[in-house]
């Protein structure tokens, strides 16, 4: 884990500064939150940050606008470079209230790096930050949610799936393992995480997914390392669980529609 700075962030002109913070493979930043509203964008690289118990992965296609006050933890499964932009709230027009995926095309990915260039001229930088603000747009896209366990049982069964997503063991086979029955097992995962086992590994799947699809990994190595037999079975349950293809969701593609609710995991 990597410590982070909890103090105020300095504001030069204007209303937005850049950080650029490399990142080493299994890197984390320790929860924390700032002053400042923040989007989390990976110059090089894919970055995954989390929310509480829900996660977004951030190829180089979509950064994340985090507001003020909000504790997440922002880190990298590879080597990557994390960019982070921070805009003083009594500066900035943009008033979302939720961790928000955004698309980034290649102007506003040469805007990030262009505001991060020191001896910037005071004109210069106010021009590019209008610009910024103004292409900023949100994509319909709903964090994965794998929420924690507490239990002891469902802890040791959720902690063995962290460990290999591509566990093929029954719901029947954990609960003999953890020593209780599968009628058991079932109800204290609904109690325990708001989520029936299948949906929940199905979650877990589908982020141990993204940062694999996201460094370009075909599709048929990515859904036999989470556990599916077929290409077609993961794309599937990915389409279920995220609502659009993984192409859509990388490219930053924002005409999709919302996920299936309580639909059944695979």
């Amino acid at each position: 884990m990597t410590d982070a700075v909890f103090g105020a962030v300095p504001v030069g002109v204007g209303a937005i500064v850049v950080g650029t913070f490399p990142l080493a493979s299994g890197q984390w930043f320790v929860p924390h939150s700032h002053p400042q509203h923040q989007l989390a964008w990976a110059r090089r690289g894919v970055l995954g940050v989390a929310v509480g118990d829900a996660s977004w992965v951030l190829p180089r296609t979509r950064a994340l606008w985090l507001p003020a006050g909000v504790v997440h933890r922002i880190g990298a499964t590879r080597d990557a470079v994390l960019c982070s932009l921070y805009f003083a709230p009594d500066r900035c027009d943009l008033d979302w209230t939720e961790p928000t995926p955004v698309g980034v095309d290649g102007l506003l990915a040469h805007l990030f790096v262009h505001l991060s260039g020191e001896g910037l001229a005071d004109d210069a930088r106010l021009r590019a930050e209008a610009v910024v603000l103004d292409l900023l747009r949100p994509l319909p896209a709903t964090p994965i949610d794998v929420p924690s366990a507490t239990d002891d049982r469902v802890r040791a069964v959720a902690d063995a799936l962290l460990a290999d997503p591509a566990d093929p063991r029954s719901l029947d086979a954990h609960a003999r393992s953890v020593g209780v029955s599968r009628r058991t097992l079932t109800r204290l995962f609904v109690d325990d995480t708001g989520m029936n086992f299948d949906r929940w590994r199905t979650h877990l799947r589908m982020r141990a997914a993204l940062p694999l699809l996201a460094e370009g990994q075909p599709v048929s190595r990515v859904a036999h390392t989470v556990g599916y037999a077929t290409p077609s079975a993961f794309l599937a349950a990915f389409r279920r669980t995220v609502g659009t293809s993984p192409g859509r969701y990388l490219n930053g593609d924002a005409a999709f529609g919302a996920p299936a609710t309580g639909a059944p995991g695979t």
